[in-house]
């Protein structure tokens, strides 16, 4: 059985760090590109950042030079670091596990950045 869960989310002051994690079981870790995707209160769901299974990586604009995504294949875990956090960045986070034509996901995880 396939799953993704997410930990590591909750409450954080403007300018704070949180450090997400995903891990995931039932399926090939390493042969997939994980990524970051988080939705906002009335909002799309948008692209946060991706890595490949080279560990290549790609981020979304907003969040360039804040947040870092990272992958150990052995613990078969995806992370996403996330430094000067401001409320733009306040949403859902969620986890997804793709290749070809699978796709997998998470339930996500709630990050509020508030005062």
């Amino acid at each position: 059985q396939v799953q993704l869960v997410e930990s590591g989310g909750g409450l954080v002051q403007p300018g704070g760090s949180l450090r997400l994690s995903c891990a995931a079981s039932g399926f090939t870790f390493s042969s997939y590109a994980m990524t970051w995707y988080r939705q906002a209160p009335g909002k799309e769901r948008e692209l946060v950042a991706t890595i490949s299974t080279a560990s290549t990586t790609n981020y979304a604009d907003s969040v360039k030079g804040r947040f870092t995504i990272s992958r150990d294949n052995y613990k078969n875990t995806v992370y996403l670091q996330m430094n000067s956090l401001g409320p733009d960045d306040t949403g859902v986070y969620y986890c997804n596990g793709a290749r070809r034509f699978e796709s997998y996901w998470g339930q996500g995880t709630q990050v509020t950045v508030s005062s």
